[in-house]
């Protein structure tokens, strides 16, 4: 018996990664239904890849963020609507309000710093390494959104070549 681990023919991490992905349509989902009232305190941080398929924002935020962006739903959004895909949500950038399209599949992270809950996410191309991002501002946080982590879930499965 050999200590090296055989490549698995079931692609486990990808099953994983669209399964924590629906957690996030979940929750945006329940919060459609609800008028686009967050419950309490709750309130998420976004990032996704501005590059990724599907994506739709418009130009200059695409010149402003060309990798990745991070928008927060909390106090000054509307029109979210969600649908097995993706979610689309109506922010406001410098007094302008702007449509954006995000499908699942490019979300990199979701976090709700009310109830230091977090999620991390593979980018949805293998060839896409993480960088450094910018968030974009669109809303007022009450806090820093700083909370320690201790209940980030990442998952990150190695590939074998």
């Amino acid at each position: 018996m050999t200590e090296e681990t055989p490549d698995s023919l079931i692609p486990y991490d990808e099953i994983v990664q669209e399964a924590l992905r629906a957690v996030v349509g979940r929750v945006l989902g329940s919060v459609e239904k609800a008028g686009g009232m967050l419950p309490g305190e709750h309130h998420f941080y976004i990032t996704f890849k501005t590059g990724a398929p599907g994506v739709s924002i418009p130009q200059h935020l695409r010149e402003r963020f060309p990798d990745e962006m991070t928008i927060v739903l909390q106090n000054k959004f509307s029109d979210l609507k969600v649908d097995p895909r993706g979610f689309s949500v109506v922010l406001s950038f410098n007094q302008m309000p702007s449509t954006l399209e995000i499908p699942f599949a490019a979300i990199t992270a979701f976090v709700d710093p009310a109830v230091d809950f977090g999620l991390q996410f593979q980018a949805a191309a293998s060839d896409i390494e993480p960088t450094d991002h910018v968030d974009a501002n669109n809303d007022a946080p009450d806090g820093d959104g700083t909370d320690g982590g201790s209940n980030v879930v990442t998952v990150d499965f190695g590939r074998k070549k």
